[in-house]
């Protein structure tokens, strides 16, 4: 397999890649009026977002997130406290950034992100997500849903799927939460979480495979 993660098949590789790039939106990347970027076990996801910062994208970035069983390990002072100690450290100044250290969902990101900005003053019109490759779908989702008034964009570290498996460094873990991951996007409309987003039938045929090859560990009860 080369420089590919060790520990999938050939097979599962394909589908995860199927999934991968459904996961993508592929939104041109411009300038609004605020990013928010979503906590996760990814300390990629704030420099990524740093480098937005500095493309002068935005003038205003909230960071998001509480913690979770994925991430008190890693964050133990959480997700958004992380990150932006890790901005800070990168170089964007305080009065550029904002945190939410309190959000536990996807939807908490976006409404305690939004009330933390309008305390600020700040009432975008725009807003780019800054978020995991693969959670983009389901961060613009639940966004639009939550905020419908105001234009979504969706970004990410544009590395190539086996790259950023490589980076990570658990190919198991990075393709379950791929598969949980679309798991909500395809429930979650049906509970009024989030618009509804069209899963093609190669890509819910490999979410169906990799459930059956075991990748469950970030499932739901539906």
């Amino acid at each position: 397999m080369g420089g590919r993660a060790q520990g999938i098949t050939e097979n599962q590789r394909k589908a995860a890649q199927l999934i991968w790039d459904h996961h993508h939106l592929r939104h041109e990347t411009r300038p609004c009026d605020a990013a928010i970027a979503l906590g996760c076990n990814d300390l990629g996801v704030s420099t990524y977002a740093v480098s937005l910062y500095k493309a002068g994208l935005f003038p205003t970035l909230v960071f998001t997130g509480g913690n979770s069983p994925a991430t008190s390990s890693v964050f133990p002072r959480g997700e958004a406290v992380h990150f932006h100690e890790h901005a800070l450290a990168l170089g964007v100044p305080a009065h550029a950034i904002l945190l939410e250290p309190n959000a536990a969902n996807t939807g908490q990101n976006i409404a305690y992100a939004r009330d933390v900005l309008t305390a600020a003053d700040v009432r975008p019109r725009s807003v780019l997500l800054v978020t995991m490759p693969y959670m983009e779908r389901r961060a613009f989702a639940t966004c639009r849903k939550q905020w419908p008034e105001v234009e979504v964009l969706c970004a990410s570290d544009p590395l190539p799927f086996d790259a950023y498996l490589k980076a990570m460094g658990d190919e198991k873990t990075v393709i379950s939460m791929m598969v949980g991951d679309l798991q909500r996007v395809i429930e979650y409309s049906k509970l009024g979480f989030a618009i509804s987003q069209y899963v093609p039938e190669d890509v819910h045929a490999a979410y169906e495979s990799l459930i059956r090859d075991g990748f469950t560990d970030y499932l739901i009860s539906s």
